[in-house]
């Protein structure tokens, strides 16, 4: 058998990867104001990148609630959805797959974000720590609060959610997205109904693990009944340790996380999902995943699972050497070098990341890095 590299193609769903680097989703803030439209800002941006073998959009918020930081565009509105059509056709021109993430982040979130002021909704009353949203304070400018104290989701609105994840699948189609990404880690929505830690419901959608899966699992069939099971993806953030309190995004640190999320692997197997995606601990000094996790996931999931999270050329190769996964995100790496496939292909430097510009803003920082030039 041929050798896999990062530049071995790769069945996805219906389409052959050109390459197994991927642009991760990546939050950056500059959605066209007012509406969180993406404009002809993100267009460049993307098709800048669009060399990638796949693509996932940053967090897209599936209804105004879903929102929990200012300028993140959102694809429930009939302008969001003409922003991002644009943009699926530039990546496509270049030839590229992109994936929208359909994102509500749930209790991380600000009245001040939300429709007439009103608390977040969440799985449960539980206020979210460790963590701050960003907020506008005026044209351009914003702050770093603490998150609003939540209201707990009525057993119907649960429902409704399902259907509103549906609704943005059929929108996402309608711009053009090859497929969808759920957003199932870091504390937001999804993660917060799978979690014991936000979870505390007594109704169909609480208590067991096979009850807090629930959500996740009516939701993938939503969006699958849109797009087809094989392009859906999920994405998952486990964490396995609690030692640097501060830097753990949320603190949601299951008790048996190696049971939650491998449980979760074999349901979203059965459902036939097109891939699995795991955002890695991405601080300084942050644990690696352990190895017996990822040959269990690797035993429970037969899709491609792809990797993100300070992933170097080496330790992509290292990873995909042992059969772990198949697919890695560069994010940091990503923003700076728009043509990284090309870079990493031929061994060719790197630009460094300006993490001033991460955030907010407009082209500096965004779609002013260079290609290279010998």
């Amino acid at each position: 058998m041929q050798k896999q590299t990062l530049f071995s193609p790769l069945k996805l769903s219906g389409f052959t990867l050109r390459n197994r680097i991927v642009l991760p989703p990546l939050t950056r803030c500059r959605s066209q104001q007012p509406g969180n439209i993406a404009g002809d800002l993100m267009v460049e941006y993307y098709r800048q990148r669009a060399s990638a073998g796949f693509m996932i959009t940053e967090g897209t918020q599936i209804e105004p609630r879903g929102q929990g930081y200012a300028w993140t565009p959102g694809i429930h509105s009939a302008e969001q959805i003409a922003g991002w059509k644009k943009v699926t056709e530039a990546v496509h021109q270049e030839g590229g797959v992109i994936f929208c993430q359909l994102w509500h982040v749930g209790r991380v979130s600000h009245t001040a974000l939300q429709p007439d002021g009103q608390p977040p909704v969440a799985p449960s009353a539980i206020p979210a720590t460790n963590v701050r949203v960003f907020i506008e304070t005026g044209p351009g400018t914003g702050e770093l609060t603490q998150p609003s104290a939540p209201r707990a989701l009525t057993t119907e609105e649960v429902r409704e959610l399902v259907e509103l994840y549906r609704q943005a699948a059929r929108n996402a189609k309608e711009a053009g997205f090859d497929g969808v990404e759920l957003h199932a880690a870091n504390g937001y929505l999804i993660n917060q109904f799978i979690s014991e830690h936000t979870n505390v419901r007594t109704d169909e959608y609480g208590g067991s693990l096979e009850n807090r899966l629930r959500f996740l699992q009516e939701v993938t069939r939503a969006v699958s009944d849109v797009f087809g099971s094989r392009n859906v993806g999920v994405r998952f953030a486990p964490l396995f340790t609690s030692t640097d309190e501060d830097r753990v995004y949320l603190g949601l640190v299951e008790p048996d996380p190696q049971l939650t999320y491998l449980s979760a692997a074999q349901m979203l197997n059965d459902m036939q999902i097109g891939y699995l995606s795991i955002a890695e601990p991405d601080w300084d000094n942050s644990p690696d995943l352990p190895e017996a996790f990822r040959q269990s996931l690797r035993e429970t999931f037969d899709a491609p699972i792809l990797c993100a999270g300070r992933y170097t050329r080496e330790k992509a190769m290292h990873i995909l050497e042992n059969g772990w996964a198949d697919l890695f995100g560069f994010g940091r790496t990503f923003i700076a070098n728009p043509d990284l496939p090309y870079r990493l292909q031929n061994n060719l430097p790197l630009n460094d990341t300006d993490v001033t510009s991460l955030y907010g803003g407009n082209a500096a920082g965004y779609t002013d890095y260079p290609v290279y030039r010998s």
